[in-house]
């Protein structure tokens, strides 16, 4: 097991799910920011102070470039794409601020690319509490600071992207032909799963489970076909459970209202990450395709997977092609990245 055999045929790895923090916006949200403000802290329970004693290691992996890239030598991994770590996205701020943040952390973003543009891809963030503020940031990390694509939490303070207001969002998303990874933080309506580490484990697949449902029953997809979307963790339960969807899209006629074809159809829409665990990677690549699955390591977190492409490596009945598109060949369409080695 492990990378070393498996990199000599591949032309490039990509980590499409990895982040980062930009420590100067701790002054932004001073004297503002609560821990009750934040799903994955306010559910957090009996695990906060595990995480807080979490932190004195995660900060200098989050921060400091030597430490990333040395581990991304140590594992293979030629390109990464970076984003801000979840519990920084701080949709609970007002309009105002929320853009000030988002704009500040892709600054951050930006300058850790120019320092090691060989190295590093930017995912942008966006204030989606405030829809028409995320429209005016997507539209500068595209033009401006060059990102190919933002990553921004599933829902926005119990908003879902079906909603009215997000329509603005997905047009120009889909004009500008970026990547949208969704990346939970915990569950919104978390209230059951304070134990046990329940709002990781079980909080952060559920929510992009329901968001994803929204965004396909609620006809994103249908209205824009060519939206290129990455569900990390795997896309949460939906792929291993799509099957009660069309069930009821038959028996159920709310269901088929904004859609023309069995929901589990519109799977071969989106991409999933590998950050699954076990049996259920091959089961992943195994009902929504290897050319919709790309790599992820959920860098620096102790539920990401530090030997991804030895894992992929170990999997059996895939190609030669569909290994190189997993590790990195998909991604690296997705993000526009040159392969010049292909």
């Amino acid at each position: 097991m492990g990378s070393a055999g498996t990199l000599c045929i591949i032309a490039i790895t990509v980590d499409l799910h990895a982040h980062t923090i930009i420590p100067r916006v701790a002054e932004l949200v001073a004297g503002r920011f609560a821990p009750a403000l934040d799903p994955f802290l306010r559910f957090g329970g009996e695990s906060t102070a595990y995480n807080d004693g979490l932190a004195t290691t995660l900060v200098p992996m989050l921060t400091d470039p030597a430490r990333r890239i040395e581990t991304m030598d140590r594992q293979g991994i030629d390109r990464q794409a970076v984003s801000i770590a979840p519990p920084h996205y701080h949709y609970w701020a007002d309009a105002e601020l929320g853009l000030r943040v988002a704009r500040v952390q892709n600054d951050g973003i930006a300058e850790l690319v120019a320092r090691h543009p060989d190295r590093f891809v930017g995912l942008g963030t966006l204030p989606m509490q405030a829809p028409e503020h995320a429209v005016e940031e997507l539209e500068r990390v595209v033009t401006e600071l060059g990102f190919p694509g933002v990553s921004i939490n599933p829902s926005a303070e119990g908003h879902d992207y079906d909603e009215p207001a997000y329509e603005p969002f997905w047009a120009r998303a889909h004009e500008l032909g970026v990547v949208v990874v969704l990346h939970p933080n915990g569950f919104s309506n978390g209230e059951r799963l304070t134990s046990y580490y329940m709002i990781n484990i079980v909080g952060n697949p559920l929510e992009t489970t329901v968001a994803l449902t929204h965004i396909v029953l609620g006809g994103v997809l249908e209205r824009h076909p060519g939206i290129r979307i990455v569900a990390v963790h795997g896309g949460g339960y939906l792929p291993f459970y799509a099957d009660r969807w069309d069930h009821a899209y038959v028996n159920r006629p709310e269901v088929g209202r904004n859609i023309s074809r069995p929901p589990s159809t519109y799977l071969g829409m989106l991409y999933f990450d590998t950050v699954v665990f076990g049996q259920g990677l091959a089961r992943l690549i195994e009902l929504v395709g290897a050319d919709r699955v790309v790599m992820g390591t959920d860098y620096p977190y102790d539920m990401g997977d530090v030997d991804p492409i030895g894992r992929i490596g170990d999997l059996e009945n895939l190609t030669h092609e569909q290994r190189r598109g997993i590790v990195g060949g998909t991604a690296a369409e997705l993000l526009g990245l040159v392969d010049s080695s292909a």
